[in-house]
């Protein structure tokens, strides 16, 4: 298990995460270690441009979406560089950047996963 495998499985459950990943398939969006904060997102809203945490065929990324099947309900990852991981259904997409080293990536706020309450869990 990789260390995206264990961000994954918190912001799955609900967290909100920073880590600094490594690599530059993102760059300029995301730089090596740079701070990027990951919340728990409605995959349904995401659109082609937000920068997702996404397990596709047994890997997580923190990638693009670059395409969207709303009908089967998945979204293509792909990483910056022009590489395309593949298609993934929404029940792999854990969550979404919303924001990298303290600065806010517009419009994520309102794809954000509303969680129950601690009452109602």
């Amino acid at each position: 298990m990789g260390a995206l495998d264990a961000v994954a499985a918190r912001v799955a459950a609900g967290a909100v995460v920073e880590f600094r990943p490594t690599g530059g398939s993102m760059v300029p969006l995301i730089r090596s270690r740079q701070l990027v904060t990951v919340a728990p997102v409605d995959p349904a809203l995401v659109e082609v441009g937000d920068i997702v945490l996404a397990r596709v065929a047994g890997t997580v990324y923190v990638h693009l979406v670059s395409a969207l099947d709303r009908t089967r309900k998945r979204v293509q990852i792909s990483n910056n560089r022009g590489r395309v991981n593949g298609w993934t259904g929404y029940d792999r997409v854990f969550g979404i950047c919303t924001a990298v080293d303290g600065v806010a990536r517009a419009g994520t706020t309102a794809k954000l996963r509303s969680l129950p309450s601690a009452a109602t869990r």
